[in-house]
């Protein structure tokens, strides 16, 4: 059991990741604690492709005449990819946070649902007086 478990080491530490970042997005209110998260999660994607991707006495696919074991490239290239997306993506989602607190004075969840709900009671009582 215990040879299992350190012959596929990264792959647990994939699925510990892979909890913890959507544990942190299920359970905090806070959005930059909730962006953090995703990012979390999203690494534990990055390390599941790459360990899939490296195959065990493989070397770069460089054509040498010999009869050789190649690792595929393309999981790594869709990796790095991914790295810029994801940078990007967290850019945009700390942006939002910033606007959203200057809207609502916040970044808890309750606390932007309570305002939301807020105004929307005194939208309808000022409709129906």
């Amino acid at each position: 059991m215990l040879e299992l478990f350190l012959a596929k080491y990264n792959y647990w530490i994939v699925i510990v990741l892979m909890m913890v970042g959507l544990y942190v997005v299920v359970a905090r209110g806070n959005l930059v604690k909730k962006i953090i998260g995703l990012n979390v999660f999203q690494t534990s994607v990055f390390l599941l492709y790459i360990s899939m991707g490296k195959v065990a006495g493989g070397t770069a696919p460089i054509l040498t005449g010999k009869p050789e074991l190649f690792s595929n490239p393309i999981p790594h290239v869709l990796i790095l990819t991914a790295i810029v997306v994801g940078i990007a993506t967290t850019a945009l989602g700390l942006a939002l946070v910033v606007r959203i607190r200057e809207a609502y004075e916040t970044i808890e969840d309750d606390e932007i649902d309570e305002a939301e709900n807020q105004d929307m009671d005194d939208d309808l009582a000022g409709r129906y007086p």
